[in-house]
This record gives C-alpha cells, structure tokens and sequence, in this order.
C-alpha cells in the first residue's frame, strides 16, 4: 500500500480507502457484523486505513454503528475515520442543518462510532446557504478546540462548487470530497486546481462510477438497488458503452477493470485517496491492487 498526505492535515492516508455506504443497505444487500468485519479485517491487512462513512449511509448511523462496533474490538489509533453531517436518518430522512442539530449529530456519530474523536469531520453535499453560516462554522471550530474534530472537510455535492472549495482555508477545512471517476472528470477544471492552490487533500468518491467502471455490467442491465433503479435505461446503456470502449482501447491488457479505474483517478496530483464501496474482502483486494498500478 502506498500512502499520501491528506491535505494540511497531519494525516498520512492509504491511497484506496473504504467507502462504507453500502453497509447502510442501499446498495441491495444488508450486511451482518461478520461481514462487515470480514471486510474492514481485510482491509487492515492490505495496509488500508481509512474509512470513509455519514451519519445517513443507514437509519439510525448504521453504517457508522458497524464502523464503531469493529473499532471497540480493534485498535481505533490504526484508523483515520471520516465522517459526514447535515442530515438525519431515524423514523425517515431528513436534511438537518442548524447548528443545534449537527451538535446533536456530532454526538450521536461520536457514539455510534464508539470512540472519542473524529478524524475528518464533513460538511456533507448542503447547499451554499447552509454552507455559508458562520455560526456553524464558529460551532464546528470549538468542537475542533475540544478534540471531538481533528480535521473540517467539505464534501461538495455538485463536482464543479467552486464556491464551497475556494472557502476551505477561511474556515479550516483542510480536504475536499468530491465525485471523480474516468466518466466524469469535472474536478479537474476548477476543484482540483483550487486543492492543489489551498494545499487541499482530496478524497475522490464514486471513483467506480457507481459500479459502471467495474467491468462486471453490460447494456440492458437491470439494477434493484435503491441507488441505481431509477437511472434512465438510455443514459445506463450510453455509459456501459463507453465503459466497453474504455476497456478495449485503455485498460492493459492482463489488468482488472476496476483497479485500473482506481489507478486512473490516483494518476491525479490532486487526489489524495480513492474511497470505493467493497461488498466482500475479495473487492477490497481488487481495490487495494490499484495503489501498486503505474499508468
């Protein structure tokens, strides 16, 4: 495994980390704790630590209780956590973005993740009206001076918000996370310059392109999750041919799809680390191999 620093943070990341949304049960699967174990255990052994979840991957932080369940048996000190605020997932789903309510969030999370601190603390896919509240980031700053945050990020929901980026140094954010993937390179016209301008760490999310850059999908494919099932049929079968293009005329031959699209995103001098969901220890491996890929 290769490691790179995370931005101004004092944080040394493994270049593919675990993205942990699919524990919530979105992705067409519910997950046990031995799976959920099985997976992160693995994860340890290929050098991986981090782990990148939200208070919503789930009612009631499930994916975030999975997290903390495996870190009471675990050394927490191995692990840089990542976590996110500004919704609420109980009896339904709700966006939750005054500063009573992420106190409230940051505790449950904190909880929920047994365990006393939060590496990386994001600002999760909101609005510009909520990110420009001053008083949350004056809140979230105290948290910061208690010890309950070690670091601020910001996970911009659209991949071009330059507004949300270009603020991250005036209010001590010290990483960007945004969608990434050979599909859609956006980031690169204005996000990853003002990173590399603010000395920024950047996690690169969907980095598979919600499974398309695989390999494993052909057009006519029927999706069920939660996530995917209400994508247009025209626009999943234009993709999966550009994908069949992308393999014939750019993947090694020899090489898995998936870790070279992995590759593909860590070519960048921007991106930080790449955080793929993995619903099984034999996809963390294929994810791990990216980090030895030289493209």
């Amino acid at each position: 495994m290769k490691y790179r620093r995370l931005g101004k943070t004092e944080l040394d990341v493994s270049v593919v980390g675990v993205g942990t949304w699919q524990f919530g049960g979105d992705w067409g699967k519910d997950y046990t704790q031995k799976e959920v174990d099985d997976i992160l255990y693995r994860a340890k052994e290929l050098g991986i630590n981090l782990i990148d979840t939200a208070e919503c991957y789930g009612p009631h932080h499930m994916s975030e209780n999975f997290i903390g369940d495996f870190m009471s048996r675990d050394r927490r000190e191995d692990w840089v956590i990542a976590t996110k605020f500004g919704h609420q997932w109980h009896d339904h789903w709700t966006n939750a973005w005054s500063v009573g309510q992420i106190r409230v969030q940051l505790e449950e999370s904190l909880k929920a993740l047994r365990t006393d601190y939060i590496d990386l603390y994001q600002f999760h896919s909101g609005s510009d009206e909520a990110f420009d509240n001053d008083e949350l980031w004056t809140m979230l700053d105290k948290q910061v001076q208690a010890g309950k945050i070690r670091n601020l990020g910001i996970s911009i929901g659209s991949n071009d918000n330059l507004h949300q980026t270009s603020k991250a140094t005036e209010l001590n954010a010290k990483a960007i996370q945004v969608v990434y993937n050979r599909l859609d390179q956006k980031p690169e016209e204005n996000v990853f310059p003002s990173c590399l301008e603010q000395d920024l760490g950047v996690l690169a999310r969907v980095p598979l392109a919600s499974g398309y850059l695989s390999g494993k999908y052909k057009p006519g494919v029927v999706f069920n999750d939660n996530v995917r099932k209400g994508r247009e049929r025209e626009e999943i079968d234009e993709k999966l041919k550009l994908v069949s293009e992308i393999q014939k005329n750019e993947v090694p031959e020899g090489v898995d799809m998936a870790s070279w699209a992995l590759a593909w995103c860590l070519k960048h001098p921007a991106v930080s680390c790449v955080i793929p969901g993995c619903k099984t220890p034999e996809q963390v491996e294929a994810n791990a191999r990216a980090a030895d890929l030289e493209l």
